[in-house]
């Protein structure tokens, strides 16, 4: 029997207006010119601008400079964000500090990270996770990544670890969890202190506790680009009291705050003015509401790019149970999209007023770190023949891969408006359709 034919007007009435609107897209991107060939751009209009602030936090420093206590110790906005921060994530102390990095600088030296000493690290990070290990005059040696997450690789620790692997450094990229059931099983067997690089994740959840209490403790920033974001700032958070305590002895110059913890060893200045955290405790009133508005158009996003073949959306671990989302990250496939380089996918992108960019390069194959262990210090401090050997184990090749591959659009592009969402896909398939013209320009 025949069936009966249906007119394209017909069809698209008997499917939800959602889909409607989605095929309405589709078929526009397919016709449409790229801007960057000189067609129309999909956004004129700019995303929300970072950061958000209002009267609130005129106020708020406002009345720090009007108190005229403006450091720690004579003021109470430090403590009061040091106590929301602690409500807020559900541990048992915060200390509050100037930025993220030393926040790792800090949990290093109460760990007990010493000279000559290593410390497992992503290759997949910002530079300052490394850093932090260098300034202790410690090894750095990387782990891979994990091409679907863009997380560390719990299954590379095991190959490198040895006598003088004392800690691991999971990093929560892009407010995204690392597989912390995979990286606690290692630690623990191999007796490693666990420090968790939440730097870009301040309310991502592993199985429903907030990072950062999982392992030995957390590090968390407060930069301006971040999602709580005081210009700089930083805190550490733990279920160890003494912990917490030995910490703030450190980063205050070795003054003790609660005797019964003592702290004896060298010390320094790290401490987070008032200015900075009356900033914090404004901008945490509002996390919540925008942390929602990110993760709702981050779900809507990315049913939209996983229908597009090259486009591969982060994924995340059955046990990441809450994405903090400071980055929507995703792989580019340039074989999908008729060749076309990443640099000019994203290029056309930009001109579609769509600011997407390329993620991390290799960091451990920077220059850096080879000029670092030449240095005087590191030679005295480990043979020779360790560094051939690092040399040798430096082999990464699902990071290699990804460094190619991975791109990503900042926080605040999830804080624009639903319809945002669709431009960005529009962008997307507009640019696939006429992929061979803008390679060849």
């Amino acid at each position: 029997m025949k069936k009966p034919s249906v007119s394209r007007r017909g069809f698209l009435t008997t499917i939800p207006a959602a889909a409607v609107a989605t095929q309405s897209l589709v078929l526009r991107a397919e016709s449409a010119k790229p801007a960057v060939l000189g067609g129309k751009p999909v956004r004129t209009e700019p995303f929300p601008p970072w950061p958000v602030w209002d009267k609130s936090d005129e106020d708020a420093l406002t009345e720090v400079i009007r108190s005229g206590k403006w450091g720690r110790g004579n003021g109470q906005c430090v403590d009061q964000f040091e106590a929301a921060y602690t409500r807020l994530t559900g541990a048992k102390g915060c200390l509050a500090l100037v930025n993220g990095t030393n926040a790792l600088y800090t949990s290093l030296n109460m760990l007990g990270i010493e000279a000559g000493d290593e410390v497992l690290v992503p290759p997949y990070t910002f530079v300052a996770t490394v850093n932090a290990v260098i300034r202790q005059h410690a090894l750095p040696v990387f782990l891979d990544s994990d091409l679907d997450t863009f997380q560390v690789d719990p299954q590379s620790i095991e190959p490198r670890v040895n006598a003088r692997t004392r800690a691991i450094i999971p990093v929560h990229l892009g407010g995204n969890a690392a597989d912390m059931d995979g990286v606690l099983a290692a630690a623990k067997k191999h007796q490693l202190a666990v420090i968790e690089d939440a730097c870009q994740a301040w309310i991502a959840q592993w199985k429903g506790r907030n990072v950062g209490r999982l392992g030995d403790c957390g590090c968390f920033s407060f930069q301006a680009s971040k999602n709580i974001n005081s210009g700089e700032g930083g805190a550490i958070i733990s279920d160890r009291e003494e912990f917490i305590e030995h910490c703030h002895s450190f980063h205050n110059q070795g003054r003790v705050r609660k005797p019964e913890f003592g702290y004896n060893a060298s010390a320094t200045n790290l401490r987070m003015t008032e200015f900075q955290a009356a900033l914090l405790l404004s901008q945490l009133a509002r996390l919540e509401e925008q942390s929602k508005q990110r993760e709702q158009n981050a779900s809507y996003l990315t049913s939209l790019l996983r229908e597009i073949p090259g486009i591969i959306p982060a994924k995340t671990y059955p046990g990441c149970t809450r994405n903090a989302y400071h980055l929507y990250m995703f792989r580019y496939q340039a074989e999908k999209f008729a060749g076309l380089p990443r640099a000019k996918f994203l290029r056309a992108m930009r001109a579609e007023g769509i600011g997407a960019s390329e993620g991390y390069a290799r960091l451990n194959q920077s220059a850096f770190l080879k000029t670092t262990f030449q240095s005087r210090g590191f030679r005295r401090l480990f043979p020779s023949e360790r560094f051939a050997r690092w040399e040798e184990q430096n082999v990464t090749p699902a990071n290699d891969r990804l460094c190619t591959e991975g791109c990503w659009l900042t926080q605040n592009h999830l804080l624009a408006e639903r319809s945002a969402m669709d431009q960005i896909a529009e962008a997307v398939r507009k640019i696939r359709n006429h992929a061979a013209e803008i390679a060849a320009g």
